[in-house]
């Protein structure tokens, strides 16, 4: 028999007004159980772990003093909402997340009415809370608006365009920095509590009113050199910081592990505040769950693990995984050339050049959660003559794509883009996904856009891409492990625009862009043995199309299937529009494009995401067989 973890007080909460029927004093016990039924869940599951371990006293104070949802509550990320979920009637489901129809793994407005706003990309929760705000204002509505944001997200130019314009609106919305980095030593004393309490009180902000309403008299310009010198004069007691510049009142890191910190301050600023408030919370990643306290990047994102050891289950694999593929690779590239760099946006760990960093430190950046700067980053040392490698996942590259056009396309600058995560992730479902990469790219000029097929292939793409000069390339590959094909000691360095035949047959051809190719040859063994010869091959290039290839395939067979893991508008198109424009569609040949359907495909095992999307083995034979009018008779459902 399954045991769960026994949580006689959070058996009495299921959404938050029952929150507020408990006693303040039995909060701290509260806490205990919720992480308790967070790390069961997850050890199950497998997700996010540090992050949502230690809000836990933040998200139940907040639940507990404001009236949510009617107030709004927004998460930044999402990947810290764990707890928010249990409290908010989902914790029946809890132990479905990220399943296929269970929870999202992040924030997510369909879920629930709690969740006002979905978020799983980072530094977007102050944008979002300011409309919210102001939406408020504009309806007359008695709404708060709370935004949790973390350290890492304020490193990003997004959310301090936020803070600027908040600022500048004077809107009522409270913003509470999540800081985890830093030592919970420094706020824990009490007098720290005691001039957060202070500070956030009514007396405190009423005489900053006071001070507004009189010099508003005096006229504007007045108003606001006494305002600003009021904020000065409050910064040389109490330490003036960034947030007060930009028109936030401040109060100051607190204890977000302590109740007896966290609830007299949020009442405060609930009852007193009228413009925008950024209340600094320390945290700790992990908090309470020993193993996640001890290795916190670790045990932000887990497998299934063992709740007593800690030890994730980790299936071995049969091939080592893409992104090791790419940063070993990457890491040779550069010993051969020192005016290699790469260029990171906080995931070190997820591209793999933590592996650079380590070999060549003084040539490896990582900038932050800042996309857009990466990407420009890159553009000027390529513009100086270096060979940035801007690895970036697919999901977030789209965060930078003005940059992409307008800083390196344009100007032909040769940055290197590795692309990970390319197509489905599973379990982190549709905001996650690398769908539209090589649509955005394939239509700037002058770019190369490359996708690897195996392991090998990508290592053939690296030091294709550092001996290209050209202009921008970029080269797309997957999350997970290769398919096992033998490695070269080095990559070779492709011709550009060539692709390659795998199989010849006579009748139907399957032209294959990026890790489809092993279940296109798994499809032609089932079409030959139903008497349908089938040619395939590898396109290795969207951009520039190999168009002697392509001559070839519509000339000598009777069926053309293109197949890629990306949504509409990407290889496939690239290829028909080629063939239309030289006329090679008047010749009866049946041409078919297999590609991501055009939906938000949901979280589930890659395997039945393939399937779904008619990507898989049996996907491609059934397309087949639709194309030549023919049923498949069972072919395609082996493997």
């Amino acid at each position: 028999m399954t045991q769960f973890p026994e949580t006689p007080l959070l058996d009495q909460v299921n959404y938050p007004s029952d929150l507020k029927k408990l006693d303040d004093r039995e909060l701290p016990q509260l806490a205990r159980e919720v992480r308790d039924e967070m790390i069961d869940a997850v050890s199950r599951t497998g997700g996010h772990l540090g992050a949502g371990l230690g809000v836990v006293e933040l998200t139940i104070a907040i639940h507990k003093v404001f009236d949510t949802p009617n107030d709004r509550l927004i998460f930044d990320v999402g990947h810290q909402c764990y707890p928010h979920k249990i409290l908010t009637g989902r914790r029946d489901r809890i132990r479905t997340l990220r399943q296929e129809d269970g929870l999202s793994g992040f924030t997510r407005r369909a879920e629930s009415e709690y969740d006002p706003f979905g978020a799983a990309h980072s530094s977007t929760s102050i944008s979002a809370g300011l409309g919210m705000a102001v939406a408020a204002d504009l309806s007359h509505a008695d709404r708060r608006v709370v935004a949790v944001i973390g350290d890492g997200a304020m490193s990003a130019g997004m959310a301090f365009e936020a803070l600027n314009n908040a600022g500048a609106l004077d809107a009522r919305l409270i913003v509470i920095l999540n800081d985890n980095d830093m030592s919970i030593a420094q706020p824990t004393g009490a007098m720290s509590a005691y001039l957060a309490r202070l500070a956030s009180g009514r007396t405190y902000m009423g005489i900053r009113d006071i001070g507004k309403k009189l010099t508003a008299y005096l006229g504007k310009s007045v108003d606001r050199a006494i305002t600003r010198a009021v904020t000065h004069a409050r910064g040389y007691v109490t330490g003036g910081t960034l947030f007060e510049e930009l028109g936030f009142y401040h109060i100051g890191p607190i204890d977000g592990h302590s109740f007896d910190h966290l609830l007299p301050v949020l009442r405060n600023v609930r009852d007193n505040a009228e413009g925008p408030v950024l209340i600094h919370v320390v945290t700790q990643k992990g908090k309470g769950y020993a193993p996640a306290e001890a290795a916190a990047d670790k045990y932000h994102g887990v497998n299934k693990f063992d709740v007593i050891t800690g030890a994730q289950a980790k299936a071995k694999p049969n091939a080592p995984s893409y992104t090791s593929v790419f940063a070993d690779a990457l890491v040779q590239e550069a010993g051969f050339d020192d005016k290699i760099v790469g260029i990171t946006a906080a995931m070190p760990n997820g591209t793999g050049l933590d592996k650079l960093a380590e070999a060549y430190p003084a040539r490896t950046f990582d900038v932050g959660i800042a996309e857009q700067h990466a990407v420009t980053f890159a553009a000027g040392l390529a513009a100086e003559g270096y060979k940035p490698f801007t690895a970036i996942y697919s999901t977030f590259l789209q965060r930078g794509y003005d940059q992409v056009v307008h800083d390196v396309a344009i100007q032909g600058l040769p940055v290197r883009f590795p692309i990970d995560r390319a197509g489905f992730v599973g379990a982190d479902g549709p905001t996650h996904a690398g769908s539209f990469d090589t649509t955005f790219l394939a239509t700037l000029p002058g770019f190369v856009v490359m996708a690897a097929a195996d392991e090998a292939e990508l290592k053939h793409m690296v030091r294709t891409a550092a001996a290209y000069d050209d202009g921008p390339i970029s080269f797309r590959y997957p999350r997970g492990e290769g398919v096992g094909v033998e490695m070269p000691a080095r990559g070779e360095i492709l011709q550009i625009g060539k692709g390659r035949i795998m199989k010849e047959g006579t009748k139907v051809a399957l032209l294959s862009f990026g890790t489809r190719l092993a279940d296109c040859l798994l499809a032609a063994e089932d079409l030959d043995a139903a008497g349908l010869s089938t040619t395939v091959a590898d396109a290795r290039f969207a951009k520039p199309l190999d168009h002697e290839l392509i001559r070839q395939l519509t000339n000598n067979h009777e069926v053309l299937v293109t197949i890629e893991e990306g949504a509409v508008g990407g290889f496939g198109s690239q290829v028909m529009h080629f063939m239309a424009g030289e006329g090679l569609l008047d010749n009866g040949l049946k041409v078919r494009s297999l590609a991501l359907p055009d939906i938000w495909m949901e979280q589930a095992k890659p395997e039945v995401m393939y399937a779904k999307a008619g990507l898989d083995r049996a996907g491609i034979v059934s397309t087949v067989f639709k194309a030549l009018g023919q049923k498949g008779l069972g072919i395609g459902a082996a493997g």
